[in-house]
Order: structure tokens, then sequence, then C-alpha cells
């Protein structure tokens, strides 16, 4: 028979009473213990289906729609400025009538000599519709002819016996003579006439409205996106109108892609917009004769072709203008055979005499 101090659980109580041999006691029946439940829970885990996580995306904003003016090309995300109609106005040009009031918004604008090499123009509107215009002048057949291709109604004060006659016929668009229409003009206290009478178009439409010209059917100018030159070629151009209280200079401006138009050796502003920046310059040369027509007129033939040079992106294309009658658009083609497109925004057309040429550089 053992010893009692040999028997095993003898031992075992004096393990159990050492500091040591109780921790190493606990940790391991710990482990143990911790294994088993482990082992125990992954083999009694059933597979759990997972459904997948679904992350909402926000729909991207539909892209605003664009509207494009028939008369300058300008993008519109609301389309009633392009719908309006087309109002053409003589605007005169001689050194008292500078500044002028209304040029730096029109969209197209001819100018032209009117006569005694004093130069006049015809400025179309549509989309803009500038508070203040003028000041306002008479009209001459070939400033008709121009406008007719728009549709337009035509803001003068009298004018040339053959222009009123075309005018008034309706068939070259919607007469606004102020001699008949006194109430949609005004005379300017801070000028002398005749250099003094001024519209706007909040008169001017209400006018048109009552004479039932609420819209205007025409071709538009094909136009195209600016494409400024890394090569610029006409930085300065020089149009020799008549003489130097009229002639006109351009300086191109990289910056915004336009020129800054000069008249009689200065700048050419608005009175109240600054200077006057066109995207587009044109020049054509024109058969320019004189006739008598109560008084001694210019003439200036409208239609068939002539030569002509187009300033836009800081370059010249030197082209044809085509026009084969007085309802038509007067378009430019290039050397190949094709209608030049020009830049969207304000263009400017000067007719010179058939002895005369742009210069630039």
């Amino acid at each position: 028979m053992l010893p009692i101090k040999t028997l095993p659980w003898t031992r075992l109580h004096q393990f159990l009473h050492d500091n040591h041999g109780i921790r190493y006691f606990v940790a391991a029946v710990g482990i143990l213990l911790a294994t088993g439940l482990t082992v125990i829970a992954w083999m009694w885990q059933q597979p759990v289906a997972q459904t997948p996580t679904i992350y909402a995306t926000a729909k991207p904003e539909p892209e605003p729609p664009k509207y494009y003016s028939p008369l300058t090309g300008a993008v519109f995300t609301d389309e009633a400025p392009t719908k309006r109609h087309v109002t053409a106005v003589m605007i005169e040009n001689s050194p008292d009538a500078r500044p002028q009031s209304g040029l730096k918004e029109a969209g197209i604008v001819y100018e032209a000599i009117a006569e005694g090499g004093i130069t006049r123009f015809l400025a179309l509107y549509q989309e803009s519709r500038p508070g203040l215009v003028g000041p306002v002048r008479s009209v001459r057949p070939y400033y008709v002819e121009w406008g007719a291709a728009f549709d337009p109604g035509v803001a003068h004060i009298g004018g040339s016996r053959n222009a009123l006659s075309m005018i008034r016929s309706g068939q070259y668009g919607v007469d606004l003579d102020q001699f008949f229409n006194a109430g949609a003009y005004w005379r300017a206290k801070d000028r002398y006439a005749p250099h003094n009478v001024y519209t706007n178009f909040d008169r001017l439409d209400a006018l048109s409205s009552k004479k039932n010209k609420t819209a205007s059917t025409f071709t538009a100018i094909e136009r195209k996106d600016d494409s400024a030159s890394k090569s610029p070629n006409a930085t300065h151009i020089d149009l020799p109108i008549s003489s130097r209280w009229y002639n006109v200079d351009y300086n191109y401006d990289a910056a915004s892609n336009s020129y800054k138009r000069g008249v009689g050796g200065e700048a050419h502003n608005d009175r109240e917009a600054g200077q006057i920046t066109p995207k587009v310059v044109v020049a054509i040369q024109v058969s320019m004769t004189r006739q008598l027509e109560d008084g001694y007129r210019e003439q200036i033939r409208t239609t068939g072709s002539g030569k002509a040079w187009l300033f836009q992106d800081g370059t010249v294309t030197e082209a044809t203008w085509q026009r084969p009658d007085v309802k038509s658009q007067l378009v430019l083609v290039g050397a190949d055979g094709k209608p030049l497109k020009l830049n969207r925004g304000q263009t400017w057309i000067t007719a010179l005499s058939n002895q005369k040429v742009p210069a630039w550089r």
C-alpha cells in the first residue's frame, strides 16, 4: 500500500496550492474551453445567403436645350429670343451723331455711303432689345434691299423717293417710318436736329405689334463656334471707305477673339455700352454709282457677286459674295466654291467701291 504523500491527487493538491500552478491550470482550461466552443460553433454554423448591397446612383442632370439665333447664331437655353421678329434701324454716322446708341447690341450691321462720302448704318436686331437706339435717319434703296433678306420691320425717318416707294409697297418689310408713327420716336434735348431722333424697343415692338409684325421668316447665315488662330495674320484692318472721317479700322483682340472697331481715327464707341467689338468683319466690293433721284444720290448694286474679305479668328479669307436677288441672303463663298461659315456673334459688313480694297497686317 502506497504512502499517502505519493498519491496522484495529493500531488495535484500540492500543485494547485502553488501560485504559478494555479495560473497555468486556469489558462490551460480556458484555452481548451475556447477552442472547444469555437470548433462546435463552426461545425454547427449553417451557411447564410448574402444579400448584395445596392447603392443608389444619382441620375445625371439633363443638358439644357439649345436654341440658336437665326440672325447671329448666338446660343440660348430659352427659345423666345430666337423667335422674335427682326427690326432694322437706320442709324446715321456723321461726326455729330457719334457716339451712337444701340449699335453694340445689333446682330448684323451693314455700312455704306449714304451721300457725299458720309456713311450710314442699317442695324439689324433680333434677340437683343436695347433701351436706346439712334440717332435715326433716312433710308436709301440699297439698305432696303439688304434688309429685305431678313423680313424685317424697318425703322427710319423718311428717305429717298425710290427707297420710300420700295418700303411702302410692303414687299421688302414692314414700314415703321417716323413720319407716320411719331409716337415711337422722340427728339433728345442734348443734341441738335437732325442728329437727335431716338427710339427704343419698347416703342418699336409696340408699333410692330400694331402693324401685325410679330415674326420674321428668313434664311439664317451659317455660323460656327469660335476657333481663334494660333497664327493670326490679320490683327489690324483698314477699310478705306471715303475720307478720314469715315474710314474704318479694326484691331484684333485675342483675349475675346473679336475686333475693336475704330472710325475717323478714334475708337468707335456706343454711348451706353463702350467700344464696338464685332466677332466678324466683312468687306465687300460693290458697284457704286451716282444718280439723280431728288438730288444726287449714291446707288449701290446689292445683287450679283463681287470680291469679299472675311476677317475672323484673327485671320483673313479672300472670298466672293453672292446674292442672286434682293430677297436672298448674302453668302460668302470660298476658293473651293463652298459657303464660308461665320463665327457666332455680331457681324459688320462694309461696302467698298470696286476701286478700293482693304488692307491688313
